[in-house]
């Protein structure tokens, strides 16, 4: 299963956010040669809510044909 992505506020890069955090990532762009590893400074951050919890299912949807109540 995996992480939901959301946009990381400061290299707006699609990044999982794990445990309410954006998870280390490195800034955009290439590597420069000194092989140096570097962080975003977005890393770690707290992530926002989301205005809307995401759902399984529409609740307003009909049921569809065939399928019965389950109590």
């Amino acid at each position: 299963m995996s992480s939901p992505r959301r946009a990381c506020p400061v290299c707006t890069r699609e990044i999982a956010v794990v445990g309410g955090r954006f998870a280390r990532h490195d800034p955009p762009g290439r590597r420069v040669v000194s092989y140096e590893l570097t962080s975003c400074p977005g890393s770690r951050r707290s992530a926002p809510l989301l205005s809307t919890e995401p759902r399984l299912f529409d609740p307003e949807e009909p049921p569809m044909a065939g399928q019965q109540q389950l109590f």
